[in-house]
């Protein structure tokens, strides 16, 4: 299994942000992908999921801002990222249950919030 996320940097709040991740590994047509994030000295929290048939969740304070979606063909699985706030200062990962529950967790991309 491999997880490459990319796309994050340095934005200024109320920015907006497009990230990228790239699997391999696993059966990605039919899995579950989430969107994670970690900020500094805190457990990682889920943010976003699309399921198979693209029905999508979102933790309530990304709902609304942030919009998760897949393209299978290319195997990434993408969030857009609008109305930045600090708070969302936080290296951000992807994954898929199954592979969580392995322990592994890829490369992440930091996102930086500031003005």
């Amino acid at each position: 299994v491999q997880l490459q996320a990319s796309g994050g940097g340095l934005v200024q709040p109320g920015g907006s942000l497009r990230l990228s991740c790239a699997a391999s590994g696993f059966d990605f047509n039919i899995a579950v992908l989430d969107w994670y994030r970690q900020a500094p000295g805190k457990q990682p929290e889920l943010i976003a999921t699309i399921g198979r048939d693209g029905t999508t969740h979102y933790l309530d304070s990304v709902r609304g801002r942030f919009t998760i979606s897949r393209d299978n063909a290319k195997n990434t699985v993408y969030l857009q990222m609008h109305k930045i706030v600090p708070g969302d200062t936080a290296v951000y990962y992807c994954n898929s249950p199954p592979v969580v529950l392995t322990g592994y967790w890829g490369q992440g991309t930091l996102v930086t919030v500031s003005s």
